[in-house]
C-alpha cells in the first residue's frame, strides 16, 4: 500500500527505450517537471508520448524532444513549440493530432477498460474521413496519413446524428503531478493544474506521481480526492525547492488603473 519512492530517478529507472508514456499537464501548467527531468537524465529514447502538447522549447517534454528522444506524439496541438513543428514538418516525428476533448476521453476510456467509444467530434472532417498528416517525408509531402474511421448513426436524446469511433488509449507508463497526495497515491490537484493529469494517470499501466506535498493516509478527506490511489503505483515527494520551481509560458498583467493612454501619431 505504501507507494512512496525515495527519488524521481528511482521511480523512472525502469522506463525503457520504446516505452509509451501518458503525461499530464497543459502547456506548462501542472506538468511533472521533476519526473520529466529524471527521465531525461535516465536516457530512455524512442518514446511514444501521449500528452496535450509537448511543452515548449527548452521546457517540459520539450527537453526530450530537443534530443530526439520522442519518436511519436499523440497530442491535441503543437502550440509555441517551434522544435515540435520543425521535427514534424521535417519528417523526423510521427504526430497524431487529436481533438482535445477526444484525447482526454481516449485516455480516460483506456484507463477504465473501455476499448473504444463513439463521439460526434470530428464527424465530417479529416478526423473521421482520414487524410490527416501523421508523418511528412521532409520535402513537404505527406508520407503517412490517418486512415478513415468508422462512422455510425445513433439517436441520442431524441436527436439522430453521426458519431465517429475513437479508440481508448492505454500506455506503459504515466507521469503526473499533484499538489497533494498520500502514501497510498490518493491525490489532489490545484485549480487548472488538474487539467489532463487525472486521465493521463488513468491511462498508465504504471503511473508515477510527483507531489508537492505528501501526507499520511487519512489526512485527505475522501470527498477531496481527485484521483484515487488505485490509479497510482509510485509516489515521489518533492522538496520545497522542487515544488516551487515552476514556469509559465506567457506572463500577462491587468492594465494599470489611471494609466494615461498613449498619444496618437
Amino acid at each position: 500500500m505504501d507507494k512512496l519512492f525515495t527519488s524521481a530517478a528511482e521511480a523512472v529507472a525502469d522506463i525503457g527505450d520504446g516505452s509509451s508514456i501518458a503525461v499530464g499537464g497543459f502547456g506548462l501548467s501542472g506538468i511533472p517537471w521533476i519526473l520529466i527531468a529524471a527521465l531525461y537524465d535516465q536516457g530512455a529514447s524512442g518514446l511514444t508520448v501521449v500528452s496535450n502538447n509537448c511543452g515548449i522549447d527548452g521546457g517540459g517534454l520539450g527537453i526530450l524532444l530537443a534530443e530526439h528522444r520522442i519518436d511519436k506524439a499523440i497530442a491535441s496541438y503543437i502550440g509555441d513549440n517551434k522544435e515540435f513543428a520543425r521535427q514534424f514538418l521535417a519528417g523526423e516525428l510521427h504526430v497524431e493530432l487529436t481533438p482535445q476533448g477526444t484525447l482526454a476521453e481516449r485516455m480516460r476510456a483506456g484507463g477504465s477498460g473501455i476499448a473504444a467509444f463513439y463521439t460526434p467530434t470530428g464527424v465530417g472532417t479529416m478526423v473521421a474521413d482520414g487524410g490527416l498528416p501523421w508523418r511528412y517525408d521532409g520535402n513537404g509531402n505527406v508520407a503517412v496519413a490517418s486512415p478513415p474511421k468508422e462512422v455510425r448513426e445513433f439517436t441520442l436524446g431524441g436527436r439522430t446524428r453521426q458519431f465517429v469511433l475513437e479508440e481508448g488509449i492505454a500506455t506503459d507508463f504515466a507521469l503526473v503531478r499533484a499538489a497533494k497526495a498520500d502514501r497510498y497515491g490518493n491525490a489532489v490537484f490545484h485549480a487548472a493544474a488538474r487539467n489532463f493529469n487525472p486521465p493521463a494517470a488513468m491511462a498508465g499501466r504504471v503511473t508515477i506521481l510527483e507531489a508537492e506535498q505528501v501526507v499520511e493516509p487519512g489526512e485527505i478527506d475522501p470527498d477531496e480526492v481527485h484521483l484515487p490511489g488505485v490509479f497510482v503505483q509510485r509516489v515521489v515527494a518533492l522538496t520545497p525547492e522542487q515544488a516551487a520551481d515552476k514556469a509559465i509560458e506567457r506572463r500577462t498583467t491587468t492594465p494599470t488603473p489611471n494609466r494615461p493612454e498613449p498619444e496618437e501619431r
